[in-house]
């Protein structure tokens, strides 16, 4: 029999959650006594991320909901509200593969500014979902609109980060990314299950923010990358190297399976906390999971940065598996609150350190096309993993709340993978050297 659960016990730490991190920035940004080039928490490093942060949060904010909402207004089938949940990913994939190979063509500024601005007329366009098909385009725009002014942002931000930080500055900038992925999926949540608004006031509230969004991208002083004759050649070249970086592929596909896993959480935790009678407590999952991400980013970057990528990815791989398999055995709130933290701990850390891994041994000037690889191997998995696991379920696992246990049990199996096969790439690097 499930626990009652106190909200109440849970609301206070998310006031502070975003708080603490971005007034830490700041404060950081006063006591530094270094030049602008050497400090990393510069203005427009803070800037910049503040800015990732909201268009990362509405994406999450959409995506941990729009499935609850596919099949309780429109009637959707789980696959049906699977695919409307990740056909979002197929627009961004193609805006990343635009604009990763583009960016510096068409100039960092522009597409910051005119992404931002699409992005905010394709939410303001989910006013207008009278059916599943209207709902898949929408999506799918919106999805694009996302992809861009991210792949603008991933690539901006590496401007302001020195050299010698490069590791803790992009776990910093990643942290924005993980919590956007905590409290949009906690705001979403929280406004239908405990505070009963009406969809439609949620897409009021994510158009103020890429509001907000549009007015910094035009305030924001984008430094546009400088390209030389042969740089820029390869950039308007169309082959496979100006799309993808090579170097990158492996931690692209190990990406891949990460989002597929936790795909799981954000297609379908809505519906299974409905099935378990546990909606109350649910939205604070989210809450944990930013929680301890808080607590435990900063470390980790600096852990990789001192000891090598395999220090943070393994833990990662194992604290996700450990988390999914826990979040299918749930029998109380608290249980359902600690895979929040194993989950927190496991993706989020991999976001972030799986970015930094991206450009290990990449030229500068294709750091843009790394790092938009690495997206692209993201997205694609957080895209497909609904649809998919949503398909094993209507065919293989059935309905009720057994089905979602084995769902996530099923998705617990990935991380797991993934630890193998980082392994036998270590193993495979040593004896090559």
């Amino acid at each position: 029999m499930l626990m009652p659960f106190d909200s109440n016990t849970y609301i206070i730490p998310l006031k502070y959650i975003i708080f603490c991190f971005f007034c830490k920035m700041f404060m950081k940004i006063e006591r530094s006594s270094f030049s602008m080039e050497e400090k990393l928490f510069n203005k427009h490093f803070v800037a910049i991320t503040v800015i990732n942060f909201i268009v990362y949060m509405v994406y999450y904010l959409f995506t941990v909901i729009i499935a609850f909402v596919a099949t309780r207004e429109l009637g959707a089938q789980t696959s049906q509200a699977g695919l409307a949940t990740g056909i979002y990913i197929l627009g961004t994939l193609l805006a990343r593969l635009i604009f990763g190979k583009q960016l510096e063509v068409f100039g960092r500024r522009l597409v910051l500014r005119g992404g931002a601005i699409f992005y905010l007329l394709t939410t303001l366009a989910y006013f207008y979902m009278p059916t599943i098909s209207m709902m898949y385009l929408v999506r799918f725009l919106n999805g694009f609109g996302y992809g861009v002014v991210s792949t603008a942002t991933n690539t901006i931000v590496t401007a302001y980060i020195p050299a010698r930080k490069r590791g803790e500055g992009i776990n910093f900038y990643g942290l924005s990314t993980s919590l956007a992925a905590a409290i949009g999926p906690f705001v979403g949540t929280f406004m239908l299950d405990n505070l009963h608004i009406d969809f439609r006031m949620v897409i009021v509230l994510c158009s103020v923010l890429i509001g907000c969004v549009v007015v910094g991208a035009f305030a924001f002083p984008v430094k546009n990358m400088s390209l030389n004759a042969e740089q820029l050649a390869k950039t308007k070249s169309w082959t496979v190297d100006s799309f993808i970086e090579k170097k990158a592929l492996f931690i692209t596909a190990i990406a891949f399976l990460m989002g597929i896993a936790y795909a799981s959480v954000l297609g379908f935790q809505k519906l299974y906390t409905s099935e378990i009678h546990l909606t109350t407590v649910g939205a604070y999952f989210f809450v944990v999971y930013a929680l301890i991400i808080t607590i435990t980013r900063p470390a980790m970057g600096r852990l990789m940065d001192a000891k090598g990528d395999k220090w943070v990815l393994y833990p990662s791989y194992l604290f996700l598996a450990m988390g999914l398999f826990l979040l299918g055995s749930v029998s109380s709130g608290g249980s359902y609150l600690l895979s929040g933290a194993l989950i927190g701990f496991g993706y989020g850390t991999f976001m972030s350190c799986g970015q930094a891994a991206s450009i290990q041994g990449v030229d500068e000037h294709r750091f843009n096309t790394a790092m938009s690889t690495y997206m692209i191997g993201l997205d694609l998995g957080l895209g497909a993993g609904p649809y998919l696991l949503g398909l094993i379920k209507d065919l293989a696992l059935g309905s009720g709340v057994a089905s979602f246990r084995h769902l996530f049990w099923l998705a617990a199996v990935i991380p797991l993978i993934c630890t193998l096969l980082y392994l036998l790439k270590t193993k495979t690097r040593q004896v090559v050297s």
